[in-house]
């Protein structure tokens, strides 16, 4: 291995011998069992010229670990592709597989793809089933929880959880189910997923498979039969899958369910743009939250008057990273949830989705209804020193101002 620089993560790996037989064996596990250790969502191994680099995706941070030399990269890939059951002879070709930790319990997904320099290979590592359970522990707003679970309560609607990738979308989803599982309801519970991520208790949990034309909207439909009253669907994709959702939605089904939108006003032009009618979606959803992850400033940060730390976030005082021993010299420390919640209803926000309202009206009534945006919540959450104006930048953009929030302001 090459020099590892100053990342301290690194001494795990320089202790090995790479002309040790079971090097490859021996050091795959290790990164498994480290990027658990650290709660890293994703595990990189990326080709280049110098070698294969390790980088761990830590609060939704990339960073770089340490280099392997090339003469143990295609092993290291290989022994990834082993625990996945995937080809190891194929390195022209893009694959895909799933592993588990050395407990047996965790499931990971495994891709390779060729790329110049050799097979790149991505680990995601699913949240312990152990990990942010119950909606409590997702660290929303108190007015959020109790809109939620009023909303969990009703028997029949669509509530969407959305936001870019890895923004938390599936784990607050695998919350509401659990609240709802955990429940004296007695309601039946099933959920059809892409893949299942972790298994659930009291929900009958079942996953896609493609080779037997069991897609999303196919067994969607086929669980309709199966006498569900609550459906969890793992993500809505395209037009299909989001038209038997909702029509599940309407015919006296709970859906919980993600979807890729950057707001939650905007997620309403998206499923339109999709081909669903107004009339479902005023109709059709409970509610919709949107939410980001920023990263909590670790105690080493620092307050600053400096206007320029400010980044135009309109707070008088800031604080900003400095970095030490115990946030690996990040200057963070875990991550905090920024999240809104529409809730259209028979209102004058529901009125302006039956009439097709552009976004930027849709969410400028969301929030004269009461509803707090996440750049609301990115203000408070550096005026009171728990995250910087950098992080809200680097998360929610630069191209808008941190006031009300609403979608026509620009900075």
């Amino acid at each position: 291995m090459q020099p590892s620089g100053q990342n301290p993560l690194a001494e795990v790996f320089e202790r090995l011998d790479p002309s040790d037989s079971d090097f490859a064996v021996a050091a795959v596990q290790r990164m498994l069992d480290l990027g658990r250790q650290q709660e890293a969502s994703d595990l990189h191994l990326q080709p280049a010229a110098e070698g294969l680099v390790l980088r761990y995706r830590i609060d939704g941070v990339l960073e770089t670990v340490t280099t392997f030399s090339p003469a143990v990269a295609p092993n290291l890939i290989a022994r990834l592709k082993v625990l996945a059951d995937l080809l190891t002879y194929r390195t022209d070709i893009a694959q895909e597989g799933r592993l588990r930790g050395s407990d047996g319990e965790v499931e990971m997904r495994l891709s390779t793809f060729p790329t110049l320099w050799g097979e790149r290979a991505v680990v995601r590592l699913f949240a312990g089933a152990n990990r942010y359970r119950r909606l409590d522990e997702l660290g929303f707003p108190g007015e959020v929880l109790q809109a939620l679970r009023i909303q969990l309560g009703e028997t029949s609607g669509a509530i969407l959880a959305t936001g870019p990738a890895g923004c938390g979308k599936t784990t607050t989803i695998y919350a509401c189910l659990r609240e709802l599982a955990a429940g004296a309801s007695g309601r039946s519970l099933v959920s059809l997923e892409d893949p299942v991520e972790v298994p659930v208790d009291g929900v009958a949990q079942s996953q896609v498979n493609p080779k037997v034309g069991l897609d999303l909207a196919t067994g969607l439909r086929f669980l309709m039969r199966q006498d569900p009253e609550v459906i969890m669907v793992g993500e809505i994709r395209d037009r299909a899958t989001a038209e038997a959702a909702f029509q599940a939605s309407l015919t006296g089904h709970l859906l919980l369910s993600t979807f890729h939108a950057g707001s939650a006003a905007e997620a309403i032009g998206r499923l339109s743009d999709m081909g669903i009618e107004p009339y479902v979606l005023q109709s059709g959803v409970l509610a919709i939250l949107s939410q980001r992850l920023v990263r909590r400033l670790c105690d080493c940060a620092a307050w600053t008057d400096e206007p320029e730390a400010r980044l135009g976030l309109g707070v008088q005082r800031v604080r900003v990273p400095v970095g030490c021993q115990a946030c690996r010299n990040t200057g963070y420390v875990g991550r905090m949830a920024l999240v809104e919640m529409l809730v259209p209803g028979r209102t004058e926000l529901g009125r302006a989705i039956l009439s097709r309202t552009d976004t930027a009206r849709l969410e400028r009534l969301a929030v004269e209804s009461g509803m707090v945006t996440q750049w609301q919540r990115a203000r408070e959450a550096v005026r009171t020193g728990q995250t910087s104006p950098a992080e809200v930048r680097r998360v929610l953009g630069v191209g808008r101002k941190a006031g009300e929030g609403t979608a026509d302001e620009r900075g």
